[in-house]
């Protein structure tokens, strides 16, 4: 079954949902925001029947908004602990520690980062929520000096999105420091089935503008990244399974690859793809993966057969925050028209109220090889092309 909640829901996942009579929790959202649509309710109480009496029961979210929903009602399920082990940082460092023993990672409290002793932290690191969601909050310090500035903005930014997402979502009490990973960051779709198997529905590149760079402005799959880079994540993702006995779970995972093909784990977000129906959705528009109809049918992708007809094609998600400079009350419009006209083939549009999530929209994208340019134009830009401000 499916839980439903803010921010979005795409209009693919609401037609795979009907296409697939797959049951969705009649939660008070839910019902709003897909009103009457024809689809498989189930009501709440029939949801906590099913989640007890079938622990083999799958579930998906379209957001992490519905996990205090799942931590409420299936508290005497597997959930909420598999939730806590990945959505909690430090938990799922903890719960990796024996695999990667040489990592340094430490949690502190929002209120200890301001006055920290420094001199035990290894530099360079990365300071995030805990509990944490959209790159928020996230930052990379080189050097002990550029600790208090980088608290100033992390303060800041704890102020501007408060209440913007739920506490299971974005918690900023905690916070997790941990060493930088070096090596090239990945995304992955996937679930593990009723044996426990991991199955790769899809794999990103994240790439990023420069070092400093931990913005989700671009992710990129294809056939050279999927065929590079499929054993190895496999082979990790059964580790990841092995420790925690996942079976009938989907996930997005993030992963860092290093030079020497050593995989280190960043994250893993549990009972979903990527957010805002992203990355889940982008799979079917590049290899005709409806990566819904697979988790819940237990389908597996035949690589080889899906890239016969997608030779020398990238397909990106691109992320329009406003990384502008603009205060989101100062601008009148963004003007996606003009960013249509910058991009070979755009595959979808999706426009988000800025004012409220400080993000333009998503950008699905189909690139051809030797056009990666475009990539490179939208990763550097700080979108101050595509924005009209009020009186301009």
């Amino acid at each position: 079954m499916i839980a439903i909640d803010k921010p979005f829901i795409s209009d693919f996942l609401l037609k795979s949902i009907e296409e697939f009579d797959l049951p969705v929790i009649r939660t008070e959202v839910a019902s709003n925001m897909i009103g009457d649509h024809p689809i498989h309710w189930i009501s709440e109480e029939d949801a906590r029947n099913r989640l007890r009496s079938n622990p083999l029961e799958k579930v998906y979210t379209n957001s992490e908004n519905s996990i205090g929903w799942l931590e409420q009602n299936a508290k005497s399920t597997r959930f909420p602990k598999q939730i806590q082990w990945f959505k909690n940082k430090v938990k799922f460092r903890e719960l990796m520690s024996d695999s990667f023993p040489d990592y340094f990672f430490r949690g502190v409290s929002f209120e200890e980062l301001r006055g920290l002793d420094l001199e035990p932290l290894i530099f360079p690191l990365v300071v995030k929520p805990a509990v944490g969601f959209f790159s928020i909050g996230v930052h990379r310090i080189e050097h002990p000096r550029e600790w208090d500035q980088t608290i100033t903005l992390i303060e800041s930014e704890v102020e501007k999105w408060r209440g913007t997402y739920p506490r299971e979502v974005i918690n900023t009490s905690d916070f997790i420091l941990e060493q930088c990973i070096e090596g090239e960051e990945y995304a992955v779709d996937c679930y593990f089935d009723q044996q426990g198997k991991p199955v790769i529905l899809n794999i990103f590149h994240h790439l990023f503008s420069s070092g400093k760079d931990v913005s989700d402005r671009v992710y990129c799959t294809s056939e050279q990244i999927i065929n590079t880079y499929h054993r190895g994540i496999q082979e990790f993702l059964e580790m990841v399974g092995n420790k925690t006995k996942l079976v009938n779970f989907p996930a997005h995972v993030e992963l860092r690859i290093d030079s020497s093909g050593q995989i280190n784990p960043i994250e893993v977000n549990p009972l979903r793809f990527g957010g805002w129906c992203t990355t889940g959705d982008l799979s079917w528009f590049a290899y005709g993966i409806n990566s819904y109809d697979y988790f819940f049918n237990s389908k597996s992708p035949h690589w080889k057969e899906i890239f016969k007809s997608r030779k020398g094609k990238t397909y990106s998600v691109v992320v329009l925050d406003n990384n502008s400079g603009y205060d989101e009350s100062k601008i009148k419009c963004f003007m996606y028209d003009k960013l249509l006209k910058d991009f070979e083939k755009p595959m979808d549009l999706r426009k988000v109220d800025f004012r409220t999530y400080a993000v333009f929209g998503f950008l699905f994208a189909e690139t051809s090889v030797g056009n990666e340019g475009e990539l490179t134009r939208i990763l550097t830009s700080n979108l101050r092309e595509y924005i009209k401000l009020k009186g301009a």
